[in-house]
């Protein structure tokens, strides 16, 4: 009986310590979670609530934004320009994470050999990344300008092209000149994140490669690959994420022009809200925005824990 009831003094007293233990861990995460519900949760339901009202310039001095529902975005995907904005959008994205990624791999298993002055250029090439994108964007627009650009100049200099080309003015090739300056944006960020996870790839796999003939392309598909996937997914889920909303970087170069050819959804949800003053409708587009992140988050995941189950 007595030892009955000291195992079982002992049972309640663990169980405390364990609900003790917990509540600390809690406390602990508390103030980082009201943090992001303060700095992300609420912006993102003001979002919410503001695209289901006739959210104008007036609201400012009347104080009153009526409930319309979904007529904002009915609006939205009825606007000739919407189907427009997605296409380049699409296109916009998929080109710069497809050649940010393929350069970066490549420059990242460039700079994983070791050679004099390796790492002062693998400092040099983040660059690009550190410098704010409007002083990026207005630097690139000198460099594309038709006439005095000095890309052009280059070109005719080495007798490459017969006339100027119009880089930012022209429907064809406007969005072409985008999103290679977004890719030279982009290509430090995954060369840093690609070389960490080759970095973290032992030496001893490779010696044992060789041993079993592996080497050259053999190496990367049997070796490198299947230890840089996990790297490769976030940094490839990040650049979706970010690039679907990249703003400054088409602004300071065409404005969405010439003839709307670079416009994305994001150029729309800013000209919606502070061109036009349609705040609602500008609402509602960066919550497609959102939404079409948060989907492709969920995608990857869902793909991740697919690959570990198997």
């Amino acid at each position: 009986m007595a030892q009955a009831t000291l195992t079982r003094t002992v049972a309640v007293r663990r169980a405390r310590g364990r609900r003790g233990e917990s509540l600390t861990k809690v406390l602990f995460v508390l103030p980082a979670v009201l943090a992001m519900a303060a700095l992300f949760g609420y912006p993102i339901v003001k979002n919410l609530v503001m695209s289901l009202q006739d959210y104008g310039l007036r609201t400012f001095f009347t104080g009153q934004a009526p409930f319309v529902g979904l007529k904002n975005y009915s609006a939205m995907v009825s606007d000739q320009l919407f189907s427009q904005a997605m296409v380049n959008t699409a296109l916009f994205t998929i080109g710069s994470i497809a050649f940010q990624f393929g350069i970066g791999l490549a420059l990242a298993l460039f700079f994983r050999r070791r050679f004099p002055l390796g790492g002062l250029l693998r400092s040099l090439l983040l660059l690009p990344w550190l410098l704010p994108l409007i002083v990026s964007s207005a630097t690139w627009r000198s460099i594309l300008e038709q006439d005095n650009g000095i890309l052009n100049r280059t070109l005719t200099g080495l007798h490459l092209i017969d006339q100027p080309v119009p880089w930012l003015n022209s429907p064809s090739v406007a969005l072409i000149a985008v999103i290679g300056v977004n890719i030279w944006i982009g290509i430090p960020f995954n060369v840093t994140l690609l070389y960490s996870g080759l970095a973290e790839i032992p030496d001893e796999l490779y010696e044992a490669g060789q041993l079993d003939g592996a080497t050259g392309r053999r190496a990367f598909v049997h070796i490198t690959w299947p230890n840089l996937r996990a790297v490769a997914g976030v940094l490839l889920m990040l650049g979706v994420v970010y690039t679907i909303k990249v703003l400054d970087i088409i602004l300071g170069l065409t404005g969405g022009g010439p003839a709307n050819s670079t416009q994305t959804l994001a150029t729309q949800s800013y000209e919606r809200s502070f061109i036009d003053f349609k705040f609602g409708e500008g609402a509602a587009l960066s919550n497609l925005l959102i939404a079409l992140s948060f989907l492709f988050a969920i995608f990857y995941l869902r793909s991740t824990r697919r690959a570990v189950d198997e």
